[in-house]
C-alpha cells in the first residue's frame, strides 16, 4: 500500500474540505491517487463541496475586465449576498474575469485555466473557496467581446467594489475615433443597456422564435378587436415595430435624452468627429437572472436537521 503522507492528506483537505480522517481513508482506499480520492469522497458524500452542490446559488457577483479592444464579463454565484462582500470571493471573481479574456469567454476552458500562484485550476480554486467559505458556488457564465479597432467599454451598476457588482455591461464600439470620444459614448450606452435591458443589437438578431410568438399574440389581439380582416396584417406589423423598439438596442430611445434612437446617437457622433462609429455588440449580465430561487421553510429545515 502506498504511503500516505501528511502533506497529501492536507492537499486533499484543501481540495475538498472533508475531515482529516476521511481524507486519510480516501487516500488509503485509492492507493494515494489524489484525484481518485476526491471522487471517492464525493461518492460517499463526505466532500464539503459535494454536500453543498445541490443548494441553489443565485447571489454572488458579476465582474468585468477590459483591455482596450478586448473585454470579458463573468458571473460567479453563491448562496447569499453576504459572500459577495467576502474579500477572498471578490478577488476570485475579479481574477476569473481577467482570465476569461484569455479564453475568449469560453466557460469550460475558463474552468480548466490555471489560477495564478496556486497550482490549481479555476474550478479547483472555486472548490477550495466552497470548502473555506461554506457555501455552494458556481462559475455560471462568461462572455467576450473584441473589435479590430476602437474600444470595449465596461460598466458596473452600483459597484460593490471596483469592477464588481450585481449588474454588469460590456459595449463594443468599432471606430477610428479617439478613445476619449468612444469611451464617453460607450459608458452612456452601457448605462442605457443596464436600464433598458435590450435582448438584441439589431432587428435581424432577434430570436425568430420570439418574433413568431409575438406575431401570433398580436394576430390574436387584432382578430379579437373586431377590425376588418384587411386591417389585421397592418395592425400586426405595426405592433411588431413597437416590439422591436422596446427590445432591440439600435431601435430603442436613448434614456439619456428621451428622444433619439440609439442607432442615430451613434451615427450622429460619428459624423460630428468625421469618423464612422459602429456599435458592434453588447453583453448584459444581471446577477441570478433566470435562476429559480426556492422558497425556504426554515422550520422544516431545522426539523429535518433534528431528524423529526
Amino acid at each position: 500500500m502506498a504511503e500516505i503522507s501528511p502533506a497529501l492528506v492536507k492537499e486533499l483537505r484543501e481540495k475538498t474540505g472533508a475531515g482529516m480522517m476521511d481524507c486519510k481513508r480516501a487516500l488509503m482506499e485509492t492507493q494515494g491517487d489524489l484525484e481518485a480520492a476526491v471522487d471517492w469522497l464525493r461518492t460517499k458524500g463526505l466532500s464539503a463541496a459535494a454536500k453543498k452542490s445541490d443548494r441553489i446559488a443565485a447571489e454572488g457577483l458579476v465582474a468585468v475586465s477590459c483591455q482596450g479592444t478586448k473585454g470579458a464579463i463573468v458571473e460567479v454565484n453563491a448562496e447569499t449576498d453576504f459572500v459577495g462582500r467576502n474579500e477572498n470571493f471578490q478577488n476570485f471573481v475579479r481574477k476569473t474575469a481577467e482570465l476569461a479574456e484569455t479564453v475568449k469567454g469560453d466557460v469550460e476552458a475558463l474552468k480548466k485555466a490555471s489560477y495564478p500562484d496556486t497550482g490549481k485550476t479555476v474550478e479547483e480554486e472555486l472548490t477550495h473557496l466552497v470548502a473555506t467559505i461554506g457555501e455552494n458556488m458556481t462559475l455560471r457564465r462568461s462572455a467576450y467581446l473584441e473589435v479590430s479597432q476602437g474600444v470595449i467599454v465596461p460598466y458596473i451598476h452600483n459597484a460593490a467594489a471596483p469592477g464588481l457588482g450585481r449588474l454588469g455591461v460590456l459595449v463594443a464600439l468599432e471606430s477610428g475615433a479617439s478613445d476619449t470620444v468612444l469611451n464617453a459614448l460607450g459608458k452612456q450606452i452601457a448605462m442605457h443597456v443596464a436600464a433598458a435591458h435590450p435582448i438584441a443589437l439589431r432587428i435581424d438578431e432577434v430570436d425568430p422564435a420570439a418574433v413568431e410568438r409575438e406575431r401570433a399574440i398580436f394576430r390574436e389581439q387584432a382578430l379579437a378587436s373586431g377590425k376588418p380582416a384587411e386591417f389585421v396584417d397592418k395592425m400586426v406589423e405595426g405592433r411588431l415595430r413597437k416590439f422591436y423598439e422596446e427590445v432591440v438596442l439600435e431601435e430603442q430611445i436613448f434614456v439619456i435624452d428621451g428622444k433619439t434612437r440609439i442607432k442615430d446617437v451613434v451615427a450622429d457622433l460619428g459624423k460630428g468627429h468625421d469618423q464612422p462609429i459602429k456599435l458592434a455588440g453588447f453583453v448584459r449580465f444581471s446577477l441570478g437572472e433566470g435562476i429559480e430561487k426556492a422558497a425556504s421553510d426554515f422550520a422544516a429545515e431545522v426539523a429535518a436537521q433534528l431528524g423529526k
